[in-house]
């Protein structure tokens, strides 16, 4: 028996797991659009796709739901490059003046 699993903390660790994997997207999203647009998608989807199929391989408990939180988050990833999109045309974010602005549809 883990420590974790001793004190009763799996629940714990995956909730600091999980808050820490989404406040660490928040930047990489918002970097890669401005570095490479909404083209960077495909990126997320085959990270998001590889992490879930690690989270259904892994047995441990707080690995395969790390892996599965990473995995969605990376999917979710894929609407938010777009919004960021829109939120750079607005004004909200800086765009990058080396890589031509396309007006969201």
């Amino acid at each position: 028996m883990s420590f974790i699993e001793s004190y009763n903390l799996t629940g714990v660790v995956i909730g600091l797991g999980t808050f820490a994997i989404i406040g660490m997207f928040h930047p990489i999203v918002i970097r890669g659009e401005y570095h490479f647009g909404v083209r960077v998608w495909w990126v997320f989807l085959v990270a998001g796709l590889a992490a879930l199929a690690g989270a259904v391989v892994v047995r441990g408990v707080v690995g395969s739901a790390l892996l599965g939180v990473t995995g969605f988050t990376c999917l979710w990833s894929i609407h938010e490059v777009f919004a960021q999109r829109t939120r750079v045309a607005k004004g909200w974010f800086p765009n990058n003046p080396r890589r031509q602005l396309r007006k969201p549809r």
